[in-house]
């Protein structure tokens, strides 16, 4: 999955939220939905966003009942997210420091 589809699925602030969830353990979508104080088809809404954009993967749950799904999250678009942020972090550390070297040198040269 794209850096862009991650981002874009993380830019509801409920799908964020679940996503928060998720790192604590799996949960069933009627977990999640109760949580929340949503009704079970507006999780499932968010549920199927962070699905279909790779974040979560849905396992269904035993042989009883085939329509308990349990989401857990995928670690591939957290990684790419997180090597992302690491990129712009250091392209800024580095520009600070630039700019730093600058403003002494130029504290150095006007001192009499």
């Amino acid at each position: 999955m794209s850096l862009d589809a991650t981002l874009t699925a993380l830019a509801e602030p409920t799908r964020r939220r679940v996503v928060e969830r998720l790192r604590e353990r799996p949960h069933a979508s009627g977990e999640l939905a109760l949580a929340f104080s949503m009704s079970a088809p507006a999780m499932s809404r968010h549920l199927r966003v962070l699905r279909l954009n790779g974040l979560v993967e849905e396992q269904r749950k035993g042989q009883v009942d085939a329509r308990l799904r349990v989401y857990r999250l995928r670690k591939q678009p957290f990684v790419q997210l997180r090597d992302w942020a690491a990129e712009v972090e250091k392209f800024w550390s580095d520009e600070l420091a630039s700019f730093k070297e600058h403003a002494e040198s130029n504290k150095k040269e006007k001192r009499p």
